[in-house]
């Protein structure tokens, strides 16, 4: 039941004087008591080097302190200050002085406390007396009594009789040692006689031995008629004797013993023959713990009690006579307390004080009474009487104030008792501070204290918040005046008052209570198993009260011992914000961990198993057993631990001594549940075994090797395997096969026989002998199939009865090609051919496939031409029928097709010729948009590279463009007719207006597919189209073109790029120069240069060049090599460029351009004067020179022209535009103008050079068959073919660069 609101809890606790002890508070004046101190008896052992007697009392005032030895006052020598001041030290050098009892006694001025008597003993070194020991002369029969006599000395104590040589002296019924030391003969014998009996006393205390004095023991013999003789004359048998006690002596003994002690009672008899002695206790049976010791003479009973005492008797007797001997056992105690000594007590003044001393003993103590260590005397007059065992103070008064002592004694010793007897009247006085801060987590218990002394005792309230108000409460309990408040809550944290009172008055204090969040593990570790040698981590993660965070800790257990962290390098156990890792975890780290989160209050607690897997440990005990022959062992092992993880297979190894010695070999497997296994072993071999066992560990060591274990010689088990045969040469047979491995040979002298024999044709089989693996058989016809057997054979016999292979004789190539040949041409680039198969005799060989030859002819666009562009294709297996692909549009084509086996290809068949038909055109190289005027736009154009047909004209579609959405808003269509047209003025456009176009290459066949270009129209006349310039046509040519780009219908429009006139370049072996003239607003813009080698297809891009700069140079390209340059405004190499285009350096191998230079000079100062006269022919001089010399009405160039690559000649930078105001008004008159000099401007497409006698470029294959390589000479094994599909370039020939292709990644 909790506190709400302002609920007072008010707990009354009450302290009467009862009978328990006395704890006054050292705050508090009172008579001294002696709280340790040296009990006795101490002994100084000679080695010790110094002696500490110890006593200390508290009192208050503290304690003075003395002391007496027997009685007499003694002042201590030396007192020690690493001790109270009651303790002093003697050191050993003359410590025999200082043995006697001491007693030790506290005072101060309210009383005197005392100690029981302390005794020390000082033992002196051992050691026996110097004397003479006469013979001991005893006739034969007569009894003898060697005494020891041993010196006193530190328990324990071990006696011993031993001759001179220190061999023991044998005893038994007859000879025997009594528990004093002395050796008893219950009769002598001649044999007895010796000079050198030695008694020896062994102290293992003080770890010595001392000896007594040879003894000499003469026996005489004696004569017939009873007469003694010497020993040597003829004797005889001593007269009997009848027995009689050499110890003890008499006829009864008493025998006194403290409860507890070893009762030991001994009869040695003396007479002849040697009496045997019987024990029995008179009226009862003896105790079942009783022990018979010194051949039945010792009757031994541990730890005696009071049933023990009583009468006991042993009789000795002989064929004479006997004897019998008493013990009276009595069993006495010390005294002791009944329950446990007198209290102190504190009283008030005018009440009767009782102090009852109650002691047991046997016989019963005497009690001695004292009063500050002074005898009382019992005085009638006083007011301290004495009745029996009880001392009465009458009226006590507060003077009767002392330390009174209760001493009870008798024959056995003494026990004594302090009682500080405090008579007074006082207000309480609580001890407990102030204020006391108090803190507990909720749910658990506190208690808070409040200590009071006063006399009478006193009254004990506690109240909450000052009040007084009195509410039972069941959590609230009075504990001797202390409030226990079980399970706290929230609501039970503020300050409580305790109130204690007594008739001489009162006092109070305060506590404060703080209950505080518990400590509780939110995030327990979690049972683990871990891999042995890995790190394990456990999580331990705790919520604690913010205000214990300081006094908060993390502490782990492993079965219940502290585990040590350590930050040293060597320690595995690291701890981090709870985690617990165990670095390279082994089976000693298995085992429970507990996680303790604890703060000063309280303590939280969770246990996680870790398992720790490993593999299993070797099998053992493994062992041999033979089954049916020697050949057939079982073995069989006791598995080792599997250390968590079970085992799931066993390995059989085996190691043999003839082929492989050392080297231990996988025999066989058993699964993880069985402990045997049965294995067949080769002959004639040496072998050993070992067992190793595997988990999801891994496998574990292995087992310790059996002996030796020897098999028989036995003929082969098994043939050859895997026998191979072929034929290399035609007339051959090649027949090969796997050996069998040394130790499947089973005995010496392994050989093979190889038997063959023609499939279906011969019964009788051909065999040979031999010690190889392999055989030929010459002289066989081609590719006929045979049977061949191959069987082993040792010194013991041949082996089992061979499987039959077959295979063929060597192959060659086929002798007829496949006939029939008929194809269909499925369109434009692919063919579907069919054939009749050669017959099979002719293949002569496994059928590897046919292989389909094509040569393209000639092509329709220039018949005259004579063409060898030869390919293949190679089709496997057994087939009729193929597909051809990758062949050129409207072209002739002769094709054959010849069989193939692994020797090679058979004859080609009848050569079949075919014609491809027309295809659409390919899309046109190059448009650009330039003169724009307000109502008309300039589109010229480069015809097709290949035109797949006769060219028919062009589609032109142009499109207004909305420049918000970028949608086309009017379009129309235009049809060129003429093939040759490469130029068109669309008229009739919106002034200032965007527009798109679309040109499409047309045969008879269709169009081909578009490409795109935009272009704006200026708001007047005076305005240059801001459209970038693709290529300038010459350096006098005032004009822009704009970039060819394949520009969907719904593409976004290009952004607007720095206007660049007058773009040449200079290329020479290793380096090319780009040179450009940009208008002055543009002469802050940037520019990348980008260039790529079209042989490999990489692109690079240069840093960014301000175009101010007007020129950049490309370094480090290869002579003679075809690159692909583009100009652009942004980094990124795509077809939105603002010039592209392609170049070739200079080989160096080749110092040629200088006539081809001149040509091309002569040509160009050529077309700069048909440029003058019309522009009609400065535009047609442009396409031309597009074209690489292509004139209007000439069929289209043949595909070896086209593949011709350009060849640029040493150019310089153009002269600056002239800006004077004549050459600006010219406005539709602009042309461009030719110079004689070597400067040749760069073309928007490939500048194509003029047929030559040499042609310079890396040869690229352009077909869609170029990938395959030729076709090989050999089929795999499998019969499929080396290389299937080829084309054979034509030397020579130089082809036309590729268009520009996407950056490789």
């Amino acid at each position: 039941m909790g506190l709400v609101g302002s609920l007072q809890v008010v707990v009354l606790v009450a302290l009467t004087s009862t009978a328990t002890g006395l704890d006054i508070p050292l705050e508090v004046e009172q008579p001294p008591t002696i709280i340790t101190y040296t009990s006795g008896p101490m002994v100084a052992l000679p080695f010790d080097n110094k002696i500490t007697i110890r006593c200390e009392a508290r009192g208050n005032p503290p304690p003075e302190y003395r002391w007496t030895k027997d009685g007499e006052d003694f002042v201590p020598p030396y007192v020690t200050t690493d001790y109270p001041d009651g303790t002093f030290v003697l050191h050993n050098k003359g410590l025999i002085a200082f043995k006697g009892k001491y007693r030790c006694y506290a005072s101060n001025k309210l009383g005197t406390a005392m100690t029981e008597e302390i005794e020390l003993r000082v033992p002196s070194m051992p050691k026996f007396p110097k004397e003479f020991n006469f013979p001991v002369v005893v006739k034969e029969g007569e009894p003898i009594i060697l005494e020891c006599n041993p010196p006193e000395g530190m328990a324990p104590r071990q006696i011993y009789w031993m001759s001179s040589d220190l061999e023991h002296i044998e005893q038994d019924e007859r000879v025997s040692m009594s528990t004093d030391g002395n050796l008893y003969f219950s009769n002598a014998l001649q044999n007895d006689s010796r000079q050198d009996y030695c008694c020896f006393a062994h102290f293992f205390k003080i770890r010595t031995i001392v000896q007594k004095a040879d003894m000499a023991v003469v026996v005489k013999s004696l004569k017939p008629g009873n007469e003694s003789a010497d020993a040597g004359n003829a004797t005889q048998a001593p007269p009997a004797r009848i027995p009689s006690m050499l110890l003890p002596s008499g006829v009864q003994t008493e025998k006194v013993l403290l409860r507890g002690e070893n009762l030991q009672l001994e009869c040695i008899p003396q007479g002849y023959p040697t009496p045997t002695v019987k024990w029995m206790k008179m009226g009862d049976k003896l105790p079942l713990r009783t022990q018979m010791n010194n051949f039945g003479k010792l009757l031994f009973i541990s730890s005696i009690h009071e049933s023990d005492g009583g009468k006991y008797m042993c009789k000795a007797q002989n064929s004479a006579g006997e004897v019998v001997h008493y013990f009276n056992v009595i069993v006495d105690d010390p005294p002791k307390w009944e329950t446990e000594p007198p209290h102190s007590q504190l009283t008030v003044i005018g009440t009767d004080v009782h102090i009852k001393c109650s002691v047991s003993g046997k016989p019963l103590p005497d009690i001695t009474w004292r009063r500050n260590g002074d005898v009382i005397i019992d005085d009638p007059g006083s007011n301290k009487q004495v009745f029996d065992d009880t001392l009465v103070l009458l009226n006590a008064r507060a003077q009767d104030s002392a330390v009174y002592q209760c001493e009870a004694s008798n024959p056995h010793g003494s026990i004594l008792a302090n009682i500080n007897i405090m008579v007074m009247n006082m207000a309480p006085r609580i001890l407990t501070r102030d204020f006391q801060e108090y803190a507990v987590v909720q749910g658990e218990d506190i208690v808070m204290n409040c200590s009071v002394f006063s006399s009478p005792p006193p009254n004990i309230s506690w109240a909450k918040d000052e009040t007084l108000e009195i509410v039972k409460a069941e959590r609230f309990l009075a504990v001797d005046g202390d409030l226990k408040i079980l399970s706290a809550e929230k609501n039970d944290r503020g300050k409580y008052l305790c109130v204690a009172s007594n008739t001489e008055g009162n006092s109070s204090i305060t506590a404060v209570l703080d209950v505080k969040d518990s400590t509780k593990i939110v995030y327990a570790p979690q049972d683990l198993q871990i891999i042995s040698g890995t790190t394990a981590q456990l999580m331990c993660q705790a919520e604690v009260d913010k205000s214990l965070l300081g006094a908060f800790e993390v502490v782990w257990r492993k079965d219940g011992e502290e585990i040590p962290l350590s930050s040293e390098e060597n320690s595995r156990y690291f701890m981090d914000d709870g985690m617990l890792q165990i670095m390279s975890v082994n089976l000693s780290d298995q085992g429970r961990y507990t996680c303790i989160a604890r703060t000063i209050l309280d303590e939280d607690n969770a246990t996680a198993l870790l398992t720790v897997l490993d593999v299993p440990d070797a099998p053992k005990n493994v062992e041999i057993l033979e089954l049916k022959s020697q050949r057939n062992v079982c073995l069989s092992w006791v598995p080792g631990s599997d250390h968590n993880s079970s085992v799931t297979e066993f390995i059989v190894e085996y190691e043999e001594s003839q082929w492989e010695p050392g080297r231990w070999k996988e025999l066989k497997k058993v699964a993880g549940n069985q402990e045997t296994a049965e294995v067949a072993l080769q002959g004639h071999l040496n072998y050993q075994f070992r067992v190793y066992a595997v988990n999801v560990v891994g496998p574990g060591p292995p087992s310790e090797p059996t002996e030796r274990y020897k098999t028989p010689p036995a003929a082969p088990d098994k043939n050859p395997e895997n026998i191979r045969i072929r034929g290399h040469l035609p007339h051959q047979l090649d027949i090969s096969w796997e050996p069998l491995l040394p130790i499947e040979h089973n005995a010496p002298g392994l050989e093979y026989k190889v038997s063959y024999r023609k499939l279906g044709v011969e019964d009788v089989w051909k065999e040979h002998l031999v010690q190889r693996h392999s055989f030929v058989v010459s002289n066989t016809s081609t590719f006929i199939p045979f049977e061949i057997k191959i069987q082993s054979r040792n010194s013991h016999g041949w082996g089992p009865d061979p499987k039959v292979a077959t295979g063929y004789s060597g192959e060659d190539v086929p002798t007829a090609a496949p006939r029939d040949i008929a194809v269909e041409v499925i369109n434009t680039t692919l063919l579907r051919v069919s054939w009749t198969p050669a017959p099979p005799a002719t293949v002569r060989g496994h059928l590897g496939g046919y292989v389909v030859h094509w040569l393209r002819k000639r092509s329709w666009l220039e018949p005259n031409r004579i063409l060898d562009d030869r390919k293949m294709l190679f089709f496997p297996g057994k087939r009729t029928l193929a597909i051809v692909p990758g062949l050129e549009p409207f072209s002739e084509y002769i094709l054959t097709v010849n069989v193939l086996n692994k020797k090679g290809n058979g004859p080609n068949s009848d050569p079949v010729t075919f014609n491809t038909p027309e295809g659409a055109p390919d899309p046109v190289p190059i448009l650009t948009a330039s003169n724009a005027q307000k109502d008309s736009i300039l589109l010229v154009w480069a015809p097709p590279l290949k035109t797949n047909g006769i060219l028919t004209g062009y589609l032109l579609q142009h499109h207004l463009v909305n420049e918000t959405t970028l949608e086309a808003v009017v379009s129309q269509e235009t049809n060129i007719t003429g093939a040759d047209t490469t130029q068109w003025q669309l008229r009739g456009l919106e002034e200032g207006s965007l527009y798109r176009f679309h040109l499409r290459a047309c045969t008879r066949a269709g169009c081909g597919p578009p490409l795109a270009q935009e272009s704006r129209t200026p708001v007047t006349a005076a305005y240059l189209s801001p459209t970038p310039a693709v290529a300038p046509v010459q350096s006098s040519y005032n004009c822009s073109l704009s970039v060819p780009i394949s520009i969907p219908d719904n593409s976004t429009h290009p952004p607007l790029v720095p206007v660049l006139l007058n773009i040449s370049s200079y290329v020479s072996d290793t380096f090319a120069k780009i040179s450009w003239i940009a208008e002055t607003e543009q002469q802050d813009s940037e520019l990348y240069v980008a260039y790529m080698n079209n042989r490999d297809g990489n692109w690079l891009v240069t840093e960014a060049v301000n175009a101010s700069r007007s020129f950049h140079v490309i370094d480090g390209l290869k002579p003679g090599t075809v690159y692909t340059v583009r100009l652009m405004a942004k980094r990124l190499v795509d077809n939105a460029s603002i010039f592209e285009d392609v170049i070739q350096t200079r080989d160096k191998a080749k110092g040629v351009l200088r006539s081809n230079f001149l040509t091309q000079g002569w040509f160009i100062g050529t077309m700069c004067a048909v440029a003058l006269l019309t522009l009609v022919a400065l535009m047609a001089c442009f396409v031309r020179r597009n074209q690489g010399g292509k004139y209007a009405g000439t069929p289209p160039p043949s595909s070896t022209q086209r593949q011709d690559m350009v060849s640029m000649e040493k150019v310089k930078e153009r002269e600056n535009l002239h800006s004077d105001a004549e050459s600006q008004g010219m406005k539709d008159d602009t042309f461009c103008e030719f110079s004689d000099s070597e400067e040749k401007p760069l073309k928007g497409g490939s500048l194509r050079s003029l047929p030559g006698d040499e042609a310079l470029g890396d040869s690229v294959s352009r077909g869609s068959l170029d990938d395959y390589g030729n076709v090989g000479r050999e089929f795999n094994e499998d019969g499929s073919f080396i290389g299937e599909y080829s084309g054979f370039t034509h030397r020579g020939s130089v082809s036309e660069p590729s268009a520009p292709r996407p950056v490789k990644a």
